[in-house]
């Protein structure tokens, strides 16, 4: 079991640590951050996160059993009009990759986006390559609404991206 709090200041260095490269980055967060990951960068990403009305929740997933940090999440382009979000940024630790905890951190948060904040819709986007989160995204309930052919370019190679989305009533048909 995990549960997600704010993510802060006081979880930059572990962040950082998690960012292992360039193409790590890219794959974590898309064109988002330059690496090396840096406090600077971080305190602009968030920058009024977590507020009331804000358009972005960051989060940190902890593990009950041990009171670790394992993994980072975000919901984001939080548009209380049209009752949507889109989730970015899903890391899970590498240690504690293939124990189900990104499919909890997925859960949470759309717990959060359809119960707390009454979204209708939830997007993410994954790289085509990223077989086991995508895996993860229709464990969740998530459908593949296209591909991005050559989305992004790292170095000489380009990378296509998957757009996912969940409806409120598909995940309430998902236990």
């Amino acid at each position: 079991m995990v549960r997600l709090e704010h993510f802060g200041k006081k979880d930059y260095d572990q962040l950082i640590q998690w960012v292992e490269s360039p193409a790590f980055l890219l794959q974590w967060a898309g064109p988002h951050f330059s690496y090396p990951l840096t406090y600077n960068q971080l305190d602009e990403y968030i920058k009024g996160a977590n507020q009331e009305q804000s358009p972005l929740f960051v989060y940190k997933a902890v593990e009950h059993s041990t009171n670790q940090a394992v993994g980072h999440i975000a919901l984001n382009n939080i548009d209380l009009h049209n009752h949507s979000a889109r989730i970015g940024k899903v890391l899970v630790r590498r240690e504690a990759r293939g124990r189900g905890i990104g499919l909890l951190m997925i859960k949470g948060v759309l717990q959060i986006a359809f119960e707390n904040l009454n979204l209708h819709k939830v997007t993410l986007g994954v790289f085509d390559f990223n077989e086991p989160a995508i895996k993860t995204y229709k464990k969740a309930g998530f459908q593949i609404d296209g591909l991005l052919r050559d989305h992004r370019r790292f170095n000489e190679e380009y990378w296509s991206l998957y757009e996912m989305s969940i409806l409120y009533r598909e995940w309430k048909q998902n236990p």
